[in-house]
């Protein structure tokens, strides 16, 4: 049987988009697609009265890094389409410039104030009220003493900002940014880092990989607790000698699909566990859906 040209690129053509949507685990095109049935406010079918500790949330770490090149970016899509895939924590460094509070990534500027993205993410809790966003933010170089202030006067007396360091349930944050503290910014609820010493170096990927493991286990036990665990499954090679070559977007590459797979095993567990935040780099949206489903268990 003969094939025509035609018949060649119909078929070239399913396959690429067979394998295309396949793997979403990792995503750095910039581009969100979501099907019909994607159900953006997950968190509606969160019960009220449970804490938010103990519940697992999908994030990103250094969540506006989309521009400095290989080295310094960290995400492909924009905070609106972050927001709308179902990521729920945010992780943003902020540096203090003409009285202006600008997001950064190291020293790399990001093109956003963090009012910006305080806008952003009111407009998306004011049409998805349901759902709740955790914000970080990270004081940079010497403005450490002034940023407690300044995010203070951003959000003045906001009743849709949860600024107590009490924990709270789900009910209680429908529909608000929750700020989360840790070491000099203390405004929110507190925050466990499950990596203490803050490396996120990598020379190798299944040293990584085993990192992740631990760090999971360590926000299992700290789940329901008086602090929001996190883990960091974002690395970078830069600095390292055998690494050197292991950008953030190359590492989620390789960590992505491996821990899609490692979560994905616990969906037998009764109940599934918690593992509180889970801040990635570059995540597709079956990863997301993956880290959203832990804390559903079947019917």
């Amino acid at each position: 049987m003969k094939t025509g040209p035609r018949h060649l690129l119909t078929t070239i053509l399913f396959l690429v988009i067979r394998c295309h949507g396949e793997d979403l685990f990792f995503n750095d095109n910039g581009k969100l697609q979501l099907p019909v049935s994607y159900n953006i406010p997950w968190m509606a079918a969160i019960q009220d009265f449970r804490t938010l500790s103990l519940i697992t949330i999908p994030g990103t770490h250094d969540t506006m890094a989309l521009h400095g090149g290989p080295e310094a970016e960290c995400q492909a899509l924009s905070l609106k389409d972050q927001l709308r895939a179902g990521i729920r924590y945010l992780d943003l460094t902020v540096h203090l410039r003409s009285d202006t509070l600008h997001v950064m990534h190291g020293i790399i500027g990001q093109h956003s104030t963090l009012r910006e993205v305080l806008d952003t993410v009111r407009a998306f809790l004011s049409e998805f009220k349901s759902e709740a966003v955790l914000i970080r933010v990270k004081p940079e170089l010497s403005d450490k003493g002034k940023v407690n202030q300044m995010v203070q006067s951003l959000i003045s007396n906001d009743k849709h900002v949860w600024v107590s360091s009490g924990m709270p349930s789900m009910g209680q944050i429908r529909g608000k940014i929750v700020f989360v503290q840790k070491n000099t910014f203390t405004l929110g609820v507190p925050l466990l880092d499950t990596d203490s010493k803050g490396n996120n170096k990598v020379e190798h990927i299944k040293d990584k990989d085993k990192l992740i493991i631990k760090y999971l286990s360590q926000a299992q036990q700290a789940c329901g607790g008086d602090n929001v665990a996190l883990t960091y499954s974002s690395g970078t090679g830069f600095g390292t000698f055998w690494g050197m070559f292991l950008t953030p977007k190359r590492v989620a590459e390789k960590v992505n699909p491996w821990l899609n797979q490692y979560l994905r095993q616990f969906y037998s567990s009764q109940p599934r566990p918690c593992f509180g935040v889970i801040a990635m780099d570059f995540p597709g949206i079956d990863l997301i859906q993956t880290v959203v489903n832990c804390q559903f268990n079947p019917i």
